[in-house]
């Protein structure tokens, strides 16, 4: 028999977000590590709140709700508040009961603005690395090193609609580029879209600066690459499991690596003796000279095109020269998940302390995707390979087949 389209218009149910979840879903794993983490976070939160007036948006749930938005690569908070309306996994794993009413998105963005003043995604990852079922996981003697380039979101904001889509990120990031003495050229036509000719003028960070992302910097990656308005991220992880120690975010500049690296690895050393695997582009005699003087031995790959590569014989002869160098390619699963998986291929955000703090957030974020191990689900509980083949998927830009399924079915704007 052929059942009837009826449509229900209101429905009862005594079923509660918890029930719903599938046992051997990969949040359930996260979820009690991400408790585990705000719960220590607690009295910097009491810092950043005055003793009586209205209450805000709990921090914990912002910062549950911060870390779906990199799991399932939302793009905006505002797509975000749409889907924890009707969304019950997301109620589930923010903590919110099935009729509780959802914020309004300018009043989560204001609550977010007071977390990033308080710095507080740094004591977050903290808090993550000392967990007992990620601490076990680290390596305290070997780590790698490597950036990449973030576009900022300058590029479209003074595009021309008269051109293509692909020419308009181009176009859009050089109209927006202006000299710093406003002695532009002045444009032909009025409005937001007004043509300028730019062609043949030579344009450096040193006397022009964008007007939509003052922090953003002009950089080109490579030769025959081209020059784009961009941030740096950093990443150091270590060699055991791959785990993200430490990230940072600076100005795209030609010694921004190796400098970042110098900070990151000193702050991980501990004094003690430690390796660190990189790239060519980390093949300079300053910064060799700089980390032999820290204590950490620079396995840097050698950079032999034209010049003296500033890595001799006396660290390539030992083996584990080429274990770092085989290992240290590790790096770009979490760039790639990053970038791809949580959309932070450009950035949504102006500012460098803001760009900085969405990238230290979504990096913890990947912590806990990129090692089914961290998840602290004992292999004997039902639904075990499941979850970990799911979890083992982050690698590859999803958080898990079934869930990559739903998250195809949202609604994106065009």
């Amino acid at each position: 028999m052929r059942g009837l389209d009826g449509q229900t218009g209101a429905l009862f149910s005594y079923l509660s977000p918890e029930v719903l979840v599938p046992r051997d879903h990969p949040l359930r794993g996260i979820r009690p590590l991400v408790n585990g983490a705000l719960e220590k976070l607690s009295p910097e939160f009491d810092k950043l709140y005055a003793v009586g007036g209205r209450a805000s948006i709990p921090p914990e749930k912002l910062l549950r709700a911060l870390l779906l938005q990199a799991f399932y690569g939302v793009r905006s908070e505002r797509q975000l508040m749409e889907q924890v309306t009707y969304n019950m996994l997301f109620r589930w794993f923010i903590g919110l009961s099935m009729d509780a009413p959802v914020w309004d998105v300018t009043m989560f963005t204001k609550n977010r603005e007071r977390l990033l003043a308080g710095d507080i995604v740094v004591e977050f990852l903290l808090a993550v690395m000392n967990d007992p079922a990620t601490r076990q996981l680290l390596s305290n003697e070997h780590f790698s090193v490597d950036g990449t380039l973030i576009d900022a979101w300058a590029e479209l904001a003074k595009g021309s609609a008269k051109r293509s889509l692909v020419e308009r990120p181009a176009e859009g990031s050089m109209k927006s580029f202006r000299r710093k003495d406003g002695s532009d050229d002045p444009s032909c036509g009025v409005g937001r879209n007004a043509e300028r000719d730019f062609h043949g003028e030579k344009r450096s960070n040193e006397t022009h600066a964008s007007t939509t992302d003052p922090d953003a910097r002009l950089y080109r990656k490579s030769k025959g690459q081209p020059s784009r308005l961009c941030y740096m991220g950093h990443l150091l992880i270590e060699n055991r499991h791959g785990l993200i120690v430490d990230v940072r975010t600076t100005h795209a500049t030609g010694r921004a690596e190796r400098e970042a690296a110098e900070v990151m690895i000193g702050k991980v050393s501990g004094g003690g003796r430690v390796t660190l695997g990189s790239d060519k582009a980390y093949d300079a005699a300053e910064h060799v000279a700089a980390l032999r003087a820290i204590g950490v031995t620079p396995h840097v790959a050698q950079n032999l095109s034209g010049r003296r590569s500033a890595i001799d014989g006396r660290t390539t002869r030992h083996p584990g020269y080429a274990v770092s160098q085989r290992i240290r390619k590790r790096i770009e699963e979490p760039f790639g998940w990053i970038k791809a998986a949580a959309g932070l291929r450009k950035t949504r955000h102006r500012g460098l302390a803001r760009v900085g703090w969405v990238v230290a957030l979504t990096a913890t974020a990947c912590i806990w995707c990129g090692c089914p191990s961290c998840l602290g689900v004992p292999r004997d509980q039902a639904g075990w390979p499941s979850a970990a083949r799911q979890m083992a998927n982050c690698r590859d830009g999803t958080l898990g087949r079934r869930v990559h399924r739903h998250a195809r079915s949202r609604p994106h704007p065009v």
